[in-house]
C-alpha cells in the first residue's frame, strides 16, 4: 500500500514544477552574483577612504624587506629584517580597484 505522500503526487505538475524552479535558480544565481559585486564595490570604497596614498620617486629612500624579497642569508652577519634602499621605479598609490 502506497503512502499517502506517494499516492497525492501529480507527476506531470511535479515536473513543471521542478523546471519552474530550476528557471528561478539561474534568477537567484544572477540576483547573488549582482549583490556580491555590489558588496565587494562598497568594501573597496570603504578601504580606500582609509588608506593614504603614497608615490615613491626613482632615487628616494624606502624600507625593503629582505624576507619579501627572498634573499639568501648571507650566516650571522647578515641583515635581519628590513634595510634601506633606493627605489628603483615609480609606484602607484596604495589604493585598490
Amino acid at each position: 500500500m502506497p503512502t499517502y505522500r506517494i499516492a497525492v503526487v501529480d507527476t506531470v505538475h511535479n515536473d513543471e514544477e521542478l523546471r519552474l524552479n530550476l528557471d528561478l535558480l539561474k534568477e537567484r544565481r544572477e540576483h547573488a552574483v549582482i549583490h556580491e559585486a555590489k558588496a565587494k564595490s562598497k568594501m573597496t570604497k570603504y578601504y580606500n577612504a582609509r588608506v593614504r596614498g603614497v608615490t615613491f620617486r626613482p632615487g628616494d629612500f624606502v624600507y625593503h624587506s629582505n624576507e619579501a624579497s627572498h634573499v639568501v642569508d648571507e650566516g650571522s652577519l647578515a641583515q635581519s629584517g628590513k634595510d634601506l634602499t633606493r627605489s628603483q621605479q615609480h609606484s602607484k598609490t596604495g589604493r585598490t580597484g
